[in-house]
């Protein structure tokens, strides 16, 4: 097993995101919508990124209702980051709206989205040890490089470095003027430049080893540890009222109403290749 590259992900079974010729596509709508998702829901660290690489496994067999029944079981387990991120997000929205996100405001429910993530990986060991024992060898290999490949996308879109892409993303969804990006883009770098605790090596050893225990024949959730999943979402969460907290003070009133509008949406948000 390999660890995947972005350009792979057709051949690890996440076809939705892949064009025709095999490769990703940046501009294809599924390929937008995963990156969104990824900047956006961060509950569940490692345990979303499972529960979300089983959408294919077993599609035309007999075994798919008890994957699908282990998948529920999963995101059962997650549900009670859920509401506490479905929560966040529209507290985001209704900061936008108003023009003022101040992320001290916001620490309680990252800090409880954070505590969320070990329990939830706790409540889903049986269900892991469970599917490790109905997939076969090659679908757990499956398996193993849909979630590195989740977590490369998870990596991209909320590490240090992309400020741009998702600046690229809301320039267009919100017809920003020239202006209004160069000053996004000084006051973000700034933002973004400061140094952060999050240690994208250590996570990506966690994923790593996830994906080595699980593909060999005999595995146990509960010995791989998952410390690295409630990094994930805190992270993700703080990047992501970093980046409204900066970006808002530079919005004019119908900007700031437009791009609140788009954050209420993803607060009930469903991405059509997985089940959330």
């Amino acid at each position: 097993m390999k660890l995947p590259t972005l350009t792979g992900l057709a051949l690890m079974g996440l076809s939705a995101c892949a064009t025709t010729s095999g490769a990703l596509d940046d501009d294809d709508d599924a390929s937008v919508e995963l990156r969104d998702h990824h900047r956006h829901h961060h509950r569940g660290g490692v345990t979303q990124f499972i529960a979300m690489s089983l959408d294919t496994i077993g599609e035309d067999d007999a075994q798919r209702p008890d994957v699908e029944r282990l998948r529920g079981a999963l995101n059962g387990c997650m549900e009670p980051a859920r509401e506490i991120e479905k929560q966040l997000v529209l507290t985001f929205a209704d900061g936008i709206a108003t023009g003022a996100v101040k992320l001290e405001r916001l620490d309680d429910a990252i800090i409880q989205l954070n505590a969320t993530a070990a329990p939830s990986y706790e409540c889903s060991a049986d269900v892991l040890n469970k599917l490790h024992g109905l997939l076969t060898a090659s679908e757990r290999e499956v398996v193993a490089d849909k979630v590195q490949a989740h977590w490369e996308i998870w990596l991209q879109v909320n590490d240090g470095n992309s400020v741009n892409g998702r600046l690229a993303d809301v320039t267009e969804e919100l017809n920003l003027s020239t202006a209004q990006v160069k000053e996004l883009t000084k006051a973000l770098t700034e933002a973004f430049g400061r140094k952060s605790p999050f240690e994208p090596k250590k996570a990506a050893g966690y994923v790593v080893a996830f994906a080595a225990a699980f593909v060999f024949p005999t595995f146990d959730a509960r010995t791989v540890t998952p410390e690295v999943s409630d990094q994930l979402s805190a992270h993700g969460a703080r990047r992501m009222a970093l980046f409204y907290e900066t970006i808002t003070p530079f919005l004019d009133a119908e900007q700031r109403a437009e791009l609140a509008g788009h954050l209420r949406e993803h607060a009930n948000h469903t991405i059509t290749l997985s089940a959330n």
